[in-house]
């Protein structure tokens, strides 16, 4: 068998437009892909070439889950990679998220932040 790579994660949002089209101002992303989806829903699919989130939203709206951390399958962060960890801060501050528990540690420093949909991302660098 062949190296497997991750492709793609996919999560819930009430706007998968929005959300796609600020982590792309964030991380220097662009939508590869949006339109219809399964059950009547909608997804966008921002990211790079090699890798993308599929953002997806149901016809009827979508509606509060439980803490994922406590959850079975719950999904409970996003770890993105940059190699400056500054620039990507202020990317996220100037998007209007909120930044917290930064902390540097072996091997790197990592910082993270909350979606409006309640989305964890960690955004990490080993280059510090």
């Amino acid at each position: 068998m062949s190296l497997a790579t991750l492709e793609h994660l996919n999560f819930t949002a009430a706007d998968p437009v929005k959300s796609a089209e600020r982590l792309a101002r964030i991380f220097s992303w662009y939508i590869r892909w949006k339109g219809p989806s399964i059950h009547g829903g909608q997804s966008v699919h921002v990211g790079t070439p090699d890798l993308y989130l599929a953002i997806y939203s149901p016809p009827e709206g979508v509606s509060e889950g439980p803490d994922n951390y406590r959850t079975r399958g719950g999904l409970n962060h996003i770890g993105i990679l940059v190699d400056d960890l500054e620039a990507a801060e202020k990317a996220v501050l100037a998007e209007g998220y909120e930044t917290h528990s930064h902390q540097t540690y072996e091997p790197g420093s990592r910082f993270y932040f909350d979606n409006e949909d309640g989305i964890e991302f960690e955004v990490v660098s080993y280059t510090v």
